[in-house]
């Protein structure tokens, strides 16, 4: 972002922390029986969540978030995906028919995170 300043250290916590991005919905392969659909986080603010959450994080990595997509708002949890180095999110196929949503779509997403 033009004029912003240059990120010199961890960030600090001042507020809530919201994450809003634009990510593709896609499907994760390694179940053949079931259709797991994910949205990555952006690597910069991945790298902002495991410094906030530090060790304190639950089962698998997991981090409870609160997602905002389109007029949909839900609580789970986002999971460190070690592949990518990013968090992803389980997009629920209720809120992917709600928002009229296939794999392959992209979509505008917004993360808190909770319970820190």
């Amino acid at each position: 972002m033009e004029g912003a300043p240059e990120r010199t250290g961890p960030c600090a916590i001042l507020g809530p922390v919201v994450i809003e991005f634009d990510a593709e919905l896609w499907v994760w392969d390694a179940r053949r029986t079931d259709t797991w659909t994910f949205v990555r986080l952006p690597a910069e603010e991945s790298e902002d969540i495991r410094e906030v959450v530090g060790d304190s994080g639950r089962g698998f990595g997991a981090v409870r978030v609160r997602v905002v997509l389109g007029a949909s708002v839900w609580r789970t949890s986002v999971f460190p995906d070690s592949a990518s180095g990013c968090y992803v999110l389980p997009v629920k196929k209720a809120v992917r028919k709600a928002e009229s949503l296939e794999p392959g779509d992209v979509a505008r997403v917004s993360v808190e995170l909770i319970d820190l």
